[in-house]
């Protein structure tokens, strides 16, 4: 009986010291959970971090700025997808003590245009937006000095993608994106239009493009049938770009043996399926925005776009799979962007993809 008393005894020791030694969890990956206070936070757009698309992006950026430095971070998943739900957990971050708050994606413009004021000595860096107050229809725009607004030039990073695919010999493409906002339609005109210079380039015609909107950024049965139907219908490579809509491209890739781009990040880890991304450079931006406001030069009151004068968009060559598009054969066209010796028509110049002038492609709108 006092051997089991002893054992007690011990164990009364050990298990608070081992509740206050707790590893932190995924909620709280930069700091002990005894303590409270984290100066670096991200709100997830309702994904997590670790959904190989924009989340992922922002927080690798944050979570690899913050471990160099030995700084405490943290994110906050917002309990469903409204601008109420999105201030809410800003507010957490503020009260968790952050300085800087990365917000990723454009859901996050009326949220951020409220929080610019309720939170004037707080920070964000908002991707893939600017801050607005939620009227799509007439929006009121409006960024004070404690935001810096990110844009990609997403017309190029689609360029890049459907020239490089025409390159490597594919000749029957698709285009998925999600819902027809402006980041996602810009995507869908550049490949359009990068198919194109690539086939005038190697004097080829016939290009064949299906083109669709799914309305949403789910992973959807809908979404695979028809990726699946454009497969069997002949189309070689389908550019996803939708968020989780890739998830329901590349599970139609893979029964059918057929190929699949990606969208934001580098998804060639995600399926076999997948021959390149059509990026962007998310992590980078996020971590030289951090980087500034700790230096005291932090760029807010701005909304810059980047582009490939500043590598701000790209694919990811090395984890590519062509089979004939070289490295050489990218860094040509990367220069010719670079040195503006392509123009590119975007959403603000074009209202459908099917309208832009084409002598080699065709473009087919699926509704």
């Amino acid at each position: 009986m006092r051997k089991f008393l002893v054992v007690l005894l011990a164990l009364a020791l050990v298990l608070p010291l081992a509740a206050c030694n707790k590893t932190p969890g995924p909620e709280d990956p930069g700091k002990d959970p005894k303590d409270d206070k984290y100066e670096l936070a991200l709100v997830t757009d309702i994904g997590t971090i670790d959904d190989k698309s924009f989340n992922q992006g922002a927080w690798e950026g944050l979570k690899k700025y913050a471990e160099e430095k030995k700084i405490t971070y943290k994110y906050y998943q917002p309990a469903e997808k409204t601008d109420a739900a999105y201030l809410d957990s800003i507010d957490l971050a503020v009260k968790g003590g952050a300085k800087l708050i990365v917000c990723p994606g454009f859901l996050f413009e009326p949220a951020v245009f409220e929080a610019q004021d309720l939170y004037p000595e707080v920070k964000f860096i908002l991707l893939d937006g600017n801050p607005n107050d939620g009227d799509f229809s007439a929006p009121t725009y409006k960024i004070e000095d404690n935001v810096y607004s990110v844009i990609y030039a997403e017309e190029e990073a689609g360029f890049l993608a459907g020239y490089a695919t025409v390159k490597d010999g594919y000749k029957k493409l698709g285009f998925m994106g999600g819902m027809a906002v402006p980041a996602v339609i810009r995507f869908g005109y550049g490949y359009v239009q990068g198919a194109e210079y690539a086939a005038k380039e190697m004097g080829i015609s016939g290009i064949e493009i299906m083109y669709h909107y799914t309305g949403g950024f789910e992973a959807t049965p809908e979404a695979k049938t028809m990726a699946a139907g454009w497969y069997e219908a002949g189309t070689e490579v389908i550019f996803a770009c939708g968020g989780a809509v890739g998830n329901s491209v590349m599970a139609a890739a893979e029964e059918a043996d057929k190929a699949v781009i990606g969208v934001d990040v580098d998804q060639s880890s995600e399926s076999a399926t997948v021959i390149t991304s059509s990026l962007k450079m998310l992590a980078i931006s996020v971590y030289d925005g951090i980087t500034a406001f700790y230096a005291g030069t932090f760029p807010g009151g701005k909304s810059v776009i980047l582009d490939a004068t500043v590598e701000g968009v790209g694919l990811p060559m090395a984890t590519s799979k062509f089979k004939t598009f070289s490295q050489a054969d990218y860094d040509a066209i990367y220069k010719k962007l670079v040195d503006g010796e392509i123009e590119i028509l975007k959403d603000t110049d074009q209202t459908n993809a099917s309208d832009i002038t084409l002598s080699a492609s065709k473009v087919t709108f699926v509704k």
